[in-house]
C-alpha cells in the first residue's frame, strides 16, 4: 500500500520567534516558510545593543541576506537544502482580510496577522500556520480562523518529569549504610543490585533502623557518602541544600543547575560555595540577566548606567551581605569579601556585561536562568575556558519574560538535554528555608 503523501505547510514566522533564535527558519523540516516585511521592520529596530535579542536580530538578517543571495525577497527561493523548503517576505497586497475589521489598532502584531491571513487567501491549497512565541496573538489568529502554534523546537514535553537530581531509596540495608558511615563509600550494587544509577545522582537512604546521603561517583563508580557540610559561614538546612553544597565543592563537576522556589537557598548557596572555593578560581563571577518591568527597557530609569541597574542586581549583593554578616566586622572571612569586592575578584553584574568575555579560570554563577532562553544558555556555556566552573539557578515556574514559558525557558532545556552527563549535576530544592512567612506565601497564596 502507497504511503500518503505527506501535507506540506507553509508556516509564517513572527518576530518573537526570530528573537527566541535566529536560526529558526531552518528547523521546519521540508515545509516552506514565510517572513512578513513586519518582522523586518521590527528587527531593524531591535539591530542595533549588546542584548542578546540584538544579537538574534543581527544573525537573522546576515542569514537571510546569505540566502537571498541577490535575487528578490518577494518570490520563493530555496532554502539551501535537499530536505529543506522555500522562503519569501510578504509583503501586503492590498486585499482585506478579516483581522482588518477586527482589531483596528495599527501595530505590528495585527500587520503580521493580516499578512499570514493574506497569505492563507493565496495558498487555500495549503496549510498556512502562524508560528509565534506570543500567546495572545496565537489567540487572536485563532479567533480568525487561522492556524497558529507555538515554536517547539527546544521546549521540553513535560515540566512535571523534569529530571530532580535525587532519588529516595526506602529498605536499604543497615549495614550498608552503616558502611556509607565507617568507609564513607559502597559498591553500587550493594544498593541498586544489577542497575546502574544515572551520573552524578543524590540519593536519601532508609532503612528501618538508620538513614544516610549518598552521591553516585561516575569516576569511582561508587556510592560516596555525602556530609552536611558548611561553606563559608552557610549550613546546608536540609537534604537537598547538602546536596547542592557538595556537587559545588566537586572539582569533577562542572556545570550545575539548581532549580526551586524563592526562599530554598539556590543563590545563597552556590554564592557561600564559591567564597569557599575562592582560593582555586581567579575570579567569582555572579550575574542575571535585565529582565525590564512592564517589558520598558533600563533606558525608562532613571539615572546614570549604575543607578538604571542597581534595583535588578540588589537581590544579589543582599545574598552576599547576608553571607558577610555571618561574621563579625573584624572577622577574616568578613574583611575577604570586602577586599575581593574592591579588588574586583568577586564580580555582580548584568549578565549582558559578561557575554562576550571568556570564562577562564572563573566560578560563574547565573541567576534567574529561566528567563534565559536555550539559545542564551548554550552561549554562556561554550565561552567556558580551563578551570571554570559555571553554575545556573532559578525557578522554571516563575517566568518573567513574555516569550518564555516552564517548558521553553533555557534552565528547564539545559536540565533535560544535560542529565546524566559526567560534567554535569542538578539539584531540585523544594524546602523554603527562608522563613516561615516565605513558605506560607508558596504553600498557600
Amino acid at each position: 500500500m502507497a504511503k500518503a503523501k505527506k501535507e506540506k505547510k507553509v508556516f509564517v514566522l513572527d518576530t518573537s520567534v526570530i528573537i527566541y533564535s535566529h536560526d529558526s527558519i531552518m528547523n521546519f523540516a521540508e515545509h516552506d516558510v514565510a517572513i512578513p516585511i513586519t518582522v523586518l521592520e521590527e528587527l531593524d529596530q531591535f539591530k542595533k545593543g549588546n542584548d542578546t535579542k540584538n544579537f538574534e536580530a543581527r544573525e537573522f538578517i546576515r542569514m537571510i541576506d546569505k540566502l537571498a543571495n541577490g535575487q528578490s525577497l518577494n518570490e520563493w527561493n530555496s532554502l539551501n537544502g535537499k530536505s529543506k523548503g522555500n522562503f519569501k517576505v510578504l509583503m501586503p497586497n492590498g486585499k482585506k482580510v478579516e483581522s482588518d475589521d477586527i482589531f483596528l489598532e495599527d501595530i505590528p502584531d495585527h500587520k503580521i496577522l493580516g499578512s499570514a491571513l493574506q497569505l492563507q487567501q493565496q495558498l487555500p491549497d495549503k496549510s498556512v500556520i502562524l508560528v509565534t512565541k506570543d500567546i495572545n496573538l496565537r489567540l487572536k489568529a485563532k479567533s480568525c480562523g487561522l492556524r497558529a502554534e507555538d515554536y517547539e523546537t527546544g521546549k521540553i514535553k513535560n515540566v512535571s518529569d523534569l529530571h530532580s537530581g535525587k532519588q529516595q531509596m526506602d529498605n536499604v540495608a543497615s549495614d550498608v549504610i552503616n558502611k556509607l558511615y565507617d568507609e564513607y563509600s559502597c559498591e553500587v550494587k550493594e544498593v541498586f543490585g544489577d542497575k546502574k544509577p544515572q551520573n552524578n545522582t543524590f540519593f536519601i537512604l532508609k532503612s528501618d533502623k538508620n538513614s544516610a546521603l549518598g552521591f553516585y561517583n561516575p569516576l569511582s563508580g561508587k556510592l560516596d557518602k555525602v556530609e552536611k557540610k558548611a561553606v563559608y559561614g552557610v549550613k546546608p538546612r536540609n537534604a537537598e541544600q547538602a546536596f547542592a553544597i557538595h556537587a559545588l565543592l566537586n572539582p569533577d563537576i562542572k556545570l550545575i543547575t539548581l532549580q526551586g522556589v524563592a526562599g530554598t537557598g539556590k543563590t545563597l548557596i552556590a554564592l557561600a560555595s564559591a567564597l569557599e572555593l575562592r582560593k582555586e578560581f581567579k575570579q567569582i563571577y555572579l550575574a542575571r540577566p535585565i529582565v525590564p518591568l512592564s517589558n520598558k527597557d533600563i533606558g525608562f530609569l532613571p539615572g546614570d548606567i549604575k543607578s538604571k541597574l542597581n534595583p535588578y542586581m540588589e537581590p544579589l549583593w543582599d545574598n552576599l551581605k547576608f553571607i558577610q554578616h555571618q561574621f563579625q566586622e573584624h572577622e577574616r572571612e568578613f574583611l575577604n569579601i570586602t577586599d575581593m569586592v574592591n579588588k574586583e575578584k568577586l564580580m555582580i553584574q548584568p549578565l549582558a556585561y559578561i557575554r562576550g568575555r571568556s570564562l577562564s579560570n572563573i566560578f560563574f554563577i547565573v541567576d534567574e536562568a529561566q528567563n534565559l532562553t536555550p539559545h542564551e544558555v548554550k552561549t554562556i556555556i561554550t565561552r567556558a575556558g580551563e578551570n571554570t566552573k559555571i553554575v545556573f539557578t532559578g525557578d522554571v515556574n516563575q517566568i518573567d519574560t513574555p516569550y518564555l514559558d516552564s517548558q521553553s525557558n533555557g534552565l528547564s532545556y539545559l536540565i533535560d538535554k544535560v542529565k546524566g552527563h559526567e560534567l554535569y549535576a542538578h539539584i531540585t530544592l523544594e524546602k523554603g528555608e527562608r522563613s516561615e512567612l516565605a513558605n506560607l506565601a508558596n504553600d498557600v497564596l
